[in-house]
């Protein structure tokens, strides 16, 4: 009985302890289950969340009629706009008279006319780019009127009112420019602070300039202007228009279809500097115009081709080149660009509004908005208002307002991706500069050598890592001793515990001088040091066995310290003969004199062994662990058949392991590729396209860090750093899907070993 009773207690305790080891088996595989699901889902959410804000960029844009509202005038349109709030339009003729209606309302709010003398009718007008809302009108008697369109803001009884008037910068009084009286048949001008220039043909048809050259008086602090003439030579017979560019240094005259370019910046040396033949397939110029900036112009064809130009370096110095075009159903007759960014909007004949941008080379929206009662057909004048979310149309005797949506005009994919040729550059080329001083900046966002960066910087950090890493691994798994092995893995290990922020300052205010003060000695380095361990081996392999014995086997690989430290020293202290005798005294120089290579301190070399170091740890600890969890009885068996230890190294264990050794390697690449703080740091972040080991680069990652706290949230800018982290977050998920469909071979080829 007593037998029976012990049993049975046994058999109790050992169902009760079943029984939880079943609980804590599913409870446990219950929260393994559900931590997988929810990192599966939490990538899914990141990703949906990465497109979410990139979507926006690749939207076109969205325009809608507000109002229409019936004209007063009946003299032809000079120029429209809008205030900033887009709550006022006006509409400014060619005779100086202005009408201002609310656009909410459509009233006519005010009308306003420029104070011509008494007998003096307006011969001729002429405005100045759209973002100086200024215009010019030609007297009979050899004068001119400068006008500007000015809004101010007031706040009786706590209700906002915008009040629309003239401005006279140059003052209230005409400004005599031919002291002839002769008419001002034809104009151009501009205005700044400081100057102000006037082209004008006389009744004779001959072509002056006049420059007015502003200087404050420092008693009365006023300005005074002194004026400076000149006649201009070789203009063409027939002149269909004239554009003089804001900073006033050069002149353009179109004569049916070419174009003279007049360099006017020096008023006693004017000269013809360049004829534009404007023709294309046996079609007519209807209009040249200029884009934000003043750097580019727009020639409008009959056809419904619409072509950019602008400056390029050449043999004969900077000249207009065809660089794009645009095609449009109609022929454009009118043609407003933005104030501040490269897009332009154009109306045909038959009414259809189609809004585009140069850059991206993107049609950004067309319509004809008969289909909305809006009629557009035979437009005479169109302009944005100041922050382009707003478009005015004249039209048949009515003036349209129409809302626009176009938040990122400047992004495309092949913007994004392909060489793009912008303002003042020779040529198209990938560039990333996403700010600047300049209110007309175009933003410049290719993610191409952002992407080149990224991987020009892992490519050096693993050549660097992975054969170092690897023969590391090797020897310790394979050859090192269990006591020495036990204290250097985990030393390599702890590596990993470094904050990159300490090996990116490391790298950048101690590496990369060093390297740059002793770049011969390093490059010795490079190849001494193997040589020198390979040397040292095979005199140990050829030493007598009594020799041998003396050292025992636990610690014979401490034998190669003095021959490393040896040979890191003795490479420094060669290095200042060996730049004197091959590089004439200084490495740098030669390099950048002689073989025409750009050297920076913060390098490539600097970015691969900062990051090298980084990446080694996780490249060795993985494939230490597979190489030393082959089985034994594999290797054991190998060398019972007679095969040497190398042979049963290479055929047999690192096969075995070689599933182990690609997913370390890819996971160092990983690692490199998403690496921020010692790129951030160690390089010049310069967005090159340059294999050369002497130049920097910007990586993908380091881009987002330095440029993200900068970014308007919800701008272009904003979002394609989003955009960069998505094509981040691709790069990781394709080297990681890589590895481990190649492991996955790998351990079903190796398998039956």
């Amino acid at each position: 009985m007593g037998n029976q009773s012990v049993l049975a207690t046994k058999n109790l305790l050992f169902d009760h302890g079943s029984t939880r080891r079943a609980i804590k088996d599913r409870l446990t595989h219950v929260c393994v289950t559900l931590g997988g699901t929810m990192v599966f889902v939490a990538l899914l959410m990141i990703f949906f969340y990465l497109l979410y804000v990139i979507k926006p960029i690749f939207d076109g844009a969205n325009i809608t009629p507000v109002i229409s509202i019936n004209e007063m005038g009946n003299t032809p349109a000079l120029m429209v706009g809008s205030d900033e709030q887009n709550q006022v339009l006006y509409r400014v003729s060619k005779q100086g008279h202005a009408y201002f209606y609310s656009a909410k309302t459509g009233l006519l709010l005010s009308e306003k006319q420029v104070a011509i003398p008494k007998g003096v009718t307006v011969i001729s007008s002429a405005i100045s780019v759209a973002s100086k809302q200024l215009f010019a009108l030609g007297l009979s008697n050899g004068q001119v009127m400068l006008v500007g369109i000015d809004f101010n803001v007031s706040y009786p009884n706590n209700k906002k009112t915008i009040t629309a008037q003239f401005s006279y910068p140059a003052g209230a009084a005409p400004i005599t420019l031919d002291a002839q009286g002769s008419a001002i048949t034809h104009l151009a001008f501009d205005f700044t602070d400081e100057k102000m220039s006037f082209v004008y043909q006389d009744e004779k048809g001959i072509w002056h300039l006049t420059r007015e050259d502003g200087e404050e008086n420092m008693m009365t602090e006023e300005v005074e202007w002194q004026s400076a003439q000149s006649i201009i030579p070789d203009t063409p017979v027939r002149v269909q228009q004239q554009i003089m560019l804001p900073d006033q240094k050069q002149l353009l005259l179109r004569s049916n279809n070419k174009l003279f370019v007049y360099k006017i910046d020096d008023i006693e040396a004017i000269s013809l500097v360049q004829v534009l033949e404007l023709d294309r397939n046996n079609t007519n110029v209807i209009s040249v115009s200029l884009l934000a900036g003043a750097s580019s112009l727009l020639v409008s064809y009959d056809n419904g081709l619409i072509q950019q130009y602008f400056q390029v370096n050449g043999a004969k110095g900077r000249q207009y080149q065809e660089i794009r075009d645009f095609n449009i159903q109609g022929t454009s007759d009118v043609i407003a660009s933005e104030f501040y960014r490269k897009g332009f909007a154009t109306v045909d004949k038959e009414g259809a509004l189609t809004l585009l941008y140069t850059t991206s080379q993107r049609t950004l929206f067309a319509k004809n908005f008969k289909v909305d009662n809006v009629d557009l057909t035979d437009p005479t004048a169109i302009g944005f208002s100041p922050r382009a979310n707003a478009l005015i149309v004249e039209s048949n005797k009515q003036l349209h307002l129409f809302s626009v949506d176009n938040a990122h005009p400047e992004v495309s994919w092949s913007a994004m991706w392909d060489k793009v040729w912008y303002e003042g550059y020779p040529e198209p080329k990938y560039v990333w500069q996403s700010t600047s001083g300049a209110d007309d900046f175009e933003a410049k966002l290719s993610l191409t050598p952002l992407a080149f960066g990224t991987l020009k910087a892992a490519l050096y950090a693993m050549l660097f890592a992975t054969p170092l890493a690897l023969a590391g691994a090797i020897y310790t798994a394979y050859f090192m001793s269990p006591k020495v092995r036990a204290i250097v893995k985990p030393t390599i290990e702890i590596m990993e515990a470094l904050p990159t922020v300490i090996l990116g300052f490391l790298a950048g205010l101690w590496l990369a001088p060093l390297v740059e003060d002793h770049l011969p000695g390093i490059l010795t380095l490079f190849i001494l040091m193997p040589l020198s361990i390979l040397s040292t081996a095979f005199v140990w392999y050829e030493l007598p066995l009594k020799w041998k014995q003396r050292l025992p086997d636990t610690y014979q690989e401490l034998l190669l310290l003095p021959v490393i430290c040896f040979v890191t020293w003795f490479s420094f202290a060669i290095s200042p003969a060996l730049e004197v005798v091959f590089f004439g005294g200084d490495s740098r120089l030669y390099i950048t004199n002689v073989l025409g290579m750009t050297f920076n301190q913060r390098n490539a070399l600097v970015v691969g062994i900062a990051m090298g170091f980084a990446v080694i740890p996780t490249i060795f600890s993985i494939a230490e662990d597979a190489i030393f969890s082959v089985p034994r009885h594999l290797s054991n068996g190998s060398l019972a058949l007679g095969a040497t230890t190398w042979q049963t190294l290479t055929r047999v264990v690192l096969l075995t392991a070689s599933p182990g050794i690609f997913s370390a390697v890819m996971m160092g690449l990983g690692r490199a590729v998403g690496e921020t703080m010692i790129v951030l740091m160690a390089t010049g972040n310069t967005a090159i396209m340059e294999w050369s080991v002497f130049q920097g680069m910007r990586t993908l990652a380091a881009n987002i860090a330095v440029e993200m706290p900068e970014s308007a949230i919800g701008s272009s800018h904003y979002r394609v750093l989003f955009l960069a982290a998505f094509v981040l977050f691709i790069f990781t998920f394709v080297f990681n899907t890589i590895a481990e469909v190649v492991r996955q071979r790998l351990r079903e080829r190796y398998s039956s070993l």
